[in-house]
């Protein structure tokens, strides 16, 4: 009995901090309809910001606590909503959801920046002491202290939400935002304050983990998807089931963590003994999206999208897939043999990344496991492939597949951010169980074993293929942009077919879908199939290239870049998954920057470092900006170089500049492959302005008209008032014109 209520006191202060960090994000959701996904890198930088205030500066606790609370955190959401949030109105689920993607990197960045991750940092709980006795447990003044801040937080939100004029226009603005402007509220307000509240309780949940838990930045960002599952019982918006599935949580953890045996009491136990402890949570997220009804998901009363994305032209992508290739041959002499092992990750990041287009950038379906479908198909390789035989890799198609469609079931029923949930769902099991059994007997089939990562990491043989062994680096290479290159060239052909019209008339509207006929339950199982075999394929193949993988590759947080980055590259087109691989390996190897700094520039070892630490800040930064263009940087960059493809001057200057660069490359000893990129693009921007000069502006592409200035026709007189050319373009739409002609 004594373990029992042990237990029971510990999950409720467990589930104490789950119920404040998801009543902020349930807070958010309502009142903003932005899911905000750096919820707990917020929490987190208001746990650093605590122990900077009271243990590194040595102020009184209660003087830090309520900075952090009512100073640091408010600022923060006011912050927020004025540079980034407010500019998400029009955009797709997918960007919102990239946005608060990038924030998550971005704070965990700063947080290393600000606070050397190497350096312990101790601390001490809030009312640190021997606590009193309760049917002879100790019961810790700290946990007493998080149990009282979540009743008070209910309590609190209650009256916010139910009780005030604030609280009541914050809820009528995330219904509609302007019946309620024309009902008196005022959304950009009741916006920030929402934001104001939601940064608060994400702060006060990171600092009530102060001195329970070591100070690191990722760990405590991720927490919060514990809180996911809760924030879903209550189908994000009801507060008092938000803090019901808290409960159930943060006890059912515990509860399981002390009576659950042993792997050597009983053989089951092996794999859903304590190792599933950590899986607890995402198991919850995932049965709640299964059993409950999917809500009227919230779109703050936008009914158009500011995303476009031209059909591509079989000569466009034909050319694309030729320079891939063709410059990747080129590029071999210039590169060593990390060089290449750094180019072919960047094309295997680049082919997962491409799995997204059809699924997300055509169809509209977030999925956020795209790397742990990855890692299905590298352990496939690992297994099935041995001697690189080429069998491994279909395998490695097909299992994936299989997987990706079995996703798709609850996608029949799931859109948006709950689908999105589902999948992070799905990886985070991946990673917090799966990943780590041990090797295992099917059911039935007792000659049959099932081995994943064993020890901790397992070989990939490389690939043979019709009698061609890519051993080399070099051949891993070209295999990796071969492959790229003909999935790019199966993307287009699916846009270009009746299959992406499908895809793209399910993105814009299921319901119109359903109604004209379309078989929805075939498409949803044909894409998240699709998209899952090229993920499958681009994992197999990048455990090739180093020849070994670990469950550390294939994690959920990793798997978040490469879904912020082709979203900002602009998931409509095959040059976006490119995009997301260059950056990302660019990045990436920033940490060996500092090197380059010291030795080629002359600095001193104060100016070393800065580099990494901005590659880790930088792609957030990216993200952060794609609310104020959701096509993507892609697309921004096509429009600035498509004059030099119309100038022929500007061509024959490129190649010419080009291959005299190349030349010097190759036989010059004062020059290197950094100076034979940052000529190559010097060279592309000079062409660009040539091409400018001689043609002009970038063609007139086929995009929507954008009618009335961009003023939706019911809010014309509203919004703005009307313009003679609105006069003149209401009298032509309405063939006005022509009966009084």
């Amino acid at each position: 009995m004594d373990n029992f209520l042990a237990f029971t006191i510990t999950g409720l202060a467990t589930a104490a901090i789950l119920a404040v960090g998801a009543s902020g994000l349930v807070l958010t959701y309502t009142t903003t309809g932005v899911f905000n996904f750096a919820h707990g890198a917020i929490g987190m930088l208001g746990a650093f910001t605590y122990w900077q205030l009271r243990f590194d500066w040595g102020w009184p606790a209660p003087i830090a606590f309520l900075v952090v609370l009512f100073v640091v955190a408010p600022l923060l959401g006011v912050g927020l909503e004025r540079a980034i949030f407010r500019g998400l109105q029009g955009t797709t689920e997918a960007v919102r959801l990239v946005v608060t993607v990038s924030l998550l990197f971005s704070m965990i960045g700063i947080a290393n920046w600000l606070w050397d991750p190497t350096k312990s940092r101790p601390a001490q709980v809030f009312f640190a002491g021997e606590g009193f006795t309760i049917g002879g447990v100790v019961v810790q003044y700290s946990e007493l202290v998080r149990i009282s801040a979540a009743v008070f937080v209910a309590i609190t939100l209650r009256i916010l939400l139910y009780k005030t004029r604030a609280g009541v226009a914050m809820r009528a603005t995330v219904d509609d935002r302007p019946l309620a402007a024309l009902n008196g509220a005022r959304p950009d307000r009741s916006a920030m304050i929402a934001w104001s509240v939601g940064c608060s309780l994400a702060m006060l949940s990171g600092t009530l983990y102060v001195g329970s838990i070591g100070l690191d930045a990722q760990a405590i960002a991720l927490l919060i998807v514990n809180a996911y599952a809760a924030a879903m019982i209550g189908r994000l918006r009801s507060l008092p089931l938000t803090f019901l599935g808290a409960l159930l949580i943060g006890l059912g953890q515990e509860y399981w963590r002390g009576y659950a045996p042993e792997s050597s009491e009983a053989a089951w136990a092996q794999y859903f003994g304590k190792p599933l402890v950590g899986a607890i949570p995402v198991i919850v997220l995932f049965v709640v999206l299964l059993v409950l009804p999917a809500g009227r998901l919230r779109s703050h009363g936008v009914s158009r999208t500011r995303e476009f994305y031209p059909i591509p032209s079989w000569r466009g992508a034909l050319i694309f897939a030729g320079v891939v290739v063709g410059g990747t041959c080129l590029a071999l002499p210039l590169l060593t043999n990390s060089d290449t092992i750094s180019a072919a990750k960047l094309f295997g990041t680049a082919i997962i990344a491409l799995s997204l287009v059809p699924l997300v950038g055509l169809a509209g379906q977030v999925s956020l496991c795209q790397l742990g479908l990855a890692g299905i198909g590298a352990v496939t390789m690992a297994h099935l492939g041995k001697g690189g035989s080429p069998i491994g890799l279909v395998y490695a198609v097909v299992f994936t597949s299989v997987v990706g469609a079995l996703i798709a079931l609850p996608a029949l029923r799931l859109s948006g951010i709950y689908l999105a949930l589902a999948t992070a769902a799905f990886a985070v099991f991946l990673e917090r169980w799966v990943w780590l059994l041990d090797d295992f007997k099917l059911p039935f089939f007792d000659n049959v074993t099932i081995s994943l990562f064993g020890t901790g990491s397992v070989s990939v043989s490389r690939l043979k293929l019709f009698g061609f062994d890519t051993d080399s680096y070099d051949r891993q290479l070209v295999l990796l942009s071969v492959a790229f290159a003909l999935l790019s060239l199966l993307v287009v052909w699916i846009r270009r077919g009746p299959f992406g019209r499908r895809l793209l008339a399910m993105k814009d509207s299921e319901a119109a879908c359903a109604t004209v006929g379309m078989n929805l339950t075939f498409t949803k199982l044909a894409v998240f199939a699709i998209s899952a075999a090229m993920a499958g394929l681009g994992g197999a193949l990048i455990g090739g290239i180093s020849q070994s993988t670990n469950p550390e590759a294939w994690t959920f947080a990793g798997g978040l870049p490469i879904f912020m980055l082709g979203v900002v590259g602009g998931l409509g087109r095959v040059g976006g998954a490119l995009f997301a691989g260059i950056s990302l390996q660019a990045l990436g190897s920033m940490a060996t920057w500092p090197v380059l700094n010291t030795k080629v520039l002359g600095m001193g070892p104060t100016g070393a470092g800065w580099y990494s630490k901005f590659g880790a800040v930088s792609p957030g930064l990216m993200g952060i900006g794609l609310g104020r263009n959701p096509n993507g940087a892609v697309s921004d960059m096509r429009g600035g170089f498509e004059p030099v493809m119309r100038s022929r001057r500007a061509i024959v200057i490129f190649l010419a500049g080009f291959a005299a660069l190349y030349l010097a490359v190759l036989n010059l000893a004062i020059l290197n492959g950094w100076i034979f990129v940052v000529g190559t693009v010097v060279l592309l921007v000079v062409a660009a302005q040539i091409g400018l000069a001689e043609v002009g502006g970038p063609a007139e592409v086929e995009a929507p008209e954008p009618e009335f200035e961009g003023t939706p026709i019911e809010w014309l007189g509203i919004d703005r008032a009307y313009t003679e050319r609105d006069l003149a373009l209401l009298d032509e739409k309405l063939g006005l014109a022509t009966v009084m002609r």
